[in-house]
């Protein structure tokens, strides 16, 4: 209620039209709790259906009748295909196509959450750190769980960079390991301050656009518009940044062996 009244208070103060955080706020749509765990239904969890729904529609009718002559959305089903095949082959190589399902699941997942925050009173789910981290943390985990089960303790040696100086060691080890556990923060942060800076700039520019009026609104509408086709490409970008990164993680996970755990020699330093 109090978010309410301070909304209203700057409307009526003629102000700024609307409060660019707003469009990010979680709703309760349905009240939900178990045992005392607040499990309600939210917009959030809404359009994640909405974005599953829609992938699994568009793929499995796509694909059903599987004509020699594809149908556009069979075509567009056929071309996403490819695209992430190509980037796990690239990326992976042979032994990534075990993992294509998982990777291909998750592109075309956040490519469709990041696009549904683009229709008008539509919600973006990855502005949220909460959903973006845990589908980081997700992929941390599954990927350090695999390197183990290839590699068992071997797995360590990828903390050991190859060829470096004995003395250099203990330094190097300790940045690595740093670097590796940074990584789902890095993977959360970059897709969340994208999305929401984007969709926060395109509300300040809808905003001029009612403030100015008719006669000086052009120019900030030719802006957000233009504006928009970017933040279109960036919502599609960030979904290729998202996959890959996961692929090179995939990749650090798979390689033939980690024989260099093995010290250099004094002959060798």
């Amino acid at each position: 209620m109090a978010s309410s009244d301070h909304t209203g208070d700057h409307h009526g103060s003629g102000s700024f039209p609307a409060d660019p955080m707003h469009q990010f706020e979680i709703k309760r749509l349905l009240d939900i709790n178990i045992a005392g765990f607040d499990i309600s239904f939210t917009n959030s969890a809404l359009f994640m259906l909405i974005a599953v729904f829609i992938i699994s529609f568009t793929t499995i009718i796509s694909v059903r009748k599987n004509s020699i002559i594809p149908s556009r959305m069979q075509s567009i089903v056929e071309l996403s295909y490819e695209f992430v095949a190509d980037m796990v082959r690239q990326n992976v190589g042979s032994q990534g196509k075990n993992y294509f399902p998982f990777i291909f699941t998750l592109f075309m997942f956040v490519l469709f959450l990041n696009m549904l925050g683009m229709i008008p009173y539509g919600f973006t789910v990855t502005s949220h750190i909460a959903v973006t981290f845990a589908l980081a943390m997700l992929i941390f985990i599954g990927v350090t769980i695999i390197g183990f089960i290839k590699h068992g303790l071997g797995f360590f040696g990828f903390f050991v960079p190859k060829g470096v100086p004995i003395f250099m060691l203990p330094l190097l080890v300790v940045i690595e390991v740093i670097s590796y556990f940074t990584r789902p923060i890095s993977l959360s942060v970059r897709l969340f301050a994208n999305m929401m800076a984007g969709h926060t700039m395109l509300k300040v520019f809808s905003g001029f656009v009612i403030l100015m009026g008719f006669l000086g609104g052009w120019l900030p509408l030719a802006v957000m518009v233009a504006f928009t086709g970017l933040e279109i490409l960036i919502a599609f970008l960030q979904a290729y940044v998202f996959a890959i990164l996961t692929c090179i993680y995939l990749n650090d996970a798979l390689p033939v062996s980690y024989t260099h755990l093995t010290l250099p020699t004094n002959r060798e330093v």
